[in-house]
């Protein structure tokens, strides 16, 4: 325990130690037995389809889903996961290992931000805050496109925040960064790439004063280097594609933003709970953190502070107000609050009192969690969790809540904060084992039914996803016909002659009596109903605990 403990304290260590220390730390958390599950539906089926034809099309200008184009995301995602798959092959490890890569980016560069802009201990303590957050590491082990922008976006901001140091001797380094950075933050999710960090320094510009730093931004040469990285895409995109602009910037950006089109809308304050949920532990000193950071903005210093609450609060308000709403886009938010917790703790730490009420109820809190995952699989009916799935997660929660209890009493903030840290990262470990097989069974694809088509379909059957399923075309290798309905391919869908690949639900009956080959991936209840319209008999392939394969012959 003393060993970890002066690990976190210490003012003064190597920096390529930390990083060494960090990385095997935090590399095990986002990458162990990153492969071992199916893909969840709909997201990762999606995000890997798309690099997968990529790959296969060698056009890494247009994206495609189910051979159809697909312009609701920027490509950088792609890229990644398709120079992931060229060196690890088409799998599931393959196509997460990119996000995880960024999640574990993301803490190392909130580490040396840290570590440059306060000290050694806070940089530390802002990285073990942010990635033992286990919101932040399970969703740093999906494959979705935030935690791409949220790496990017995290070193474009924090870049600009060093560069003005009045004492940094590497300022045109890290302004030059910060322009590149914030193209590839472009290239990961659009126009948010340059709206938060031009809002976030703005505003820091409004409220510090210093508007001299426009004159040493570096502007002209800056720009043209943005520019070169940000501008070759969309304007390849737009040559080949004529329809791309439109659908791209208006109806992707503003209208998603300005209107409840995609049918993502929540309440103002539905990112509230999910930042208090994703970011527990820690979520619990973030009123605290920003309340004292707040206070001492004027101090030595107090413009980097300053800096680093509009950071948080702008990108936590942008979103809120938005009428497009997901869990994942809080992620941004979750570095500028680590280091801000972790300025809050070094001084808990240096001598100011542990927030012992809230260490208490945190501690409350984590116990009635635990005895809520253990309960959970018997409640509902079909549990994202097993009985010994809930029963490791709640042993683990109230084993946190405990020790977070006895430390907080005694007012012990060096062994509160490791309990914390330790129990953070032993969620992380534990979860993917106590929960991803009892969802695999709700929300992952039909991995070896969909694979199984490689070996019964031949080049001419007609390969059917009775209601899409993402990651059918991924597995199988191949285009699919969508039987019953278009969801977010229905822009690509009206582009060219496209019928051979969608029909109505009702059409299904015609097409497996045409005589024509016919593999289905299906659900039971539409099998039913197939019965009950055609004469030529239904040959189970095989079946999973939702959907079954079969063909006609």
């Amino acid at each position: 325990m003393q060993h970890i403990i002066n690990f976190v304290t210490d003012r003064v260590g190597s920096l390529r130690r930390d990083l060494a220390v960090l990385t095997v730390i935090f590399g095990t958390a986002f990458f162990q037995f990153l492969g071992k599950f199916p893909l969840m539906e709909p997201d990762e089926g999606r995000y890997s389809e798309i690099p997968r034809e990529m790959l296969e099309r060698g056009d890494f200008v247009t994206p495609m889903l189910n051979y159809v184009k697909y312009f609701e995301k920027p490509p950088l995602h792609y890229w990644l996961n398709a120079l992931s798959m060229k060196l690890f092959g088409e799998n599931e490890f393959a196509t997460r290992f990119p996000g995880a890569l960024c999640g574990l980016l993301t803490v190392l560069f909130t580490y040396y931000a840290a570590r440059k802009l306060f000290g050694r201990r806070e940089g530390v303590m802002a990285a073990l805050i942010l990635g033992s957050a286990t919101g932040f590491l399970v969703q740093g082990r999906i494959n979705l496109t935030d935690m791409t922008l949220t790496f990017c976006m995290t070193a474009t901001i924090g870049c600009f925040l060093l560069a003005t140091r009045p004492e940094e001797p590497c300022k045109g380094r890290f302004y030059y960064l910060f322009y590149f950075f914030s193209a590839l933050a472009f290239l990961a999710k659009g126009l948010i790439g340059f709206v938060l960090p031009g809002g976030i320094i703005f505003l820091y510009l409004l409220f510090s004063k210093r508007w001299v730093l426009l004159k040493e931004m570096r502007l002209f040469t800056g720009m043209i280097l943005l520019l070169l990285v940000a501008v070759p895409w969309p304007l390849l995109a737009s040559l080949r594609n004529p329809e791309f602009f439109n659908f791209f910037f208006i109806h992707e950006h503003f209208t998603r933003f300005l209107t409840k089109v995609h049918g993502r809308y929540q309440p103002l304050w539905f990112f509230v709970p999910i930042l208090l949920l994703t970011m527990l532990p820690w979520s619990f000193f973030v009123p605290h953190a920003l309340v004292r950071t707040w206070r001492e903005r004027k101090n030595q210093g107090g413009d980097q502070v300053l800096y680093i609450i509009i950071w948080a609060l702008f990108i936590f308000l942008f979103f809120s107000k938005s009428n497009s709403k997901l869990i994942p886009y809080i992620l941004p938010v979750f570095p500028p609050l680590a280091m801000l917790v972790g300025l809050l703790f070094s001084k808990v730490f240096d001598g100011e009192a542990l927030p012992r009420k809230t260490g208490i109820l945190l501690a409350a809190v984590l116990c009635i969690v635990g005895c809520g995952a253990i309960a959970y699989p018997f409640v509902d009916t079909r549990p994202y969790a097993s009985v010994a799935g809930g029963a490791a997660l709640g042993i683990a929660f109230i084993g946190e809540g405990l020790l977070a209890f006895v430390f907080a009493r005694r007012g012990d903030s060096q062994r509160f904060f490791i309990t914390l840290t330790v129990g953070g990262l032993l969620l992380s470990l534990v979860a993917p084992h106590a929960v991803f097989p009892a969802m695999s069974l709700k929300k992952a694809s039909s991995r070896e039914l969909c694979r199984m088509v490689r070996t019964v379909a031949g080049p001419d059957t007609a390969v059917v996803s009775v209601g899409y399923e993402q990651g059918f075309p991924f597995y199988a290798g191949r285009r699919v016909i969508i039987a019953g309905g278009m969801g977010e391919l229905e822009f690509g869908a009206k582009i060219g002659d496209q019928s051979a690949w969608f029909m109505e639900h009702e059409k299904l009956p015609e097409l497996w009596e045409s005589g024509r080959h016919i593999v289905a991936l299906i659900k039971p209840n539409d099998l039913e109903w197939l019965q009950t319209k055609i004469k030529t008999p239904v040959r189970v392939l095989g079946k999973d605990s939702r959907k079954l394969l079969v063909t006609n012959r």
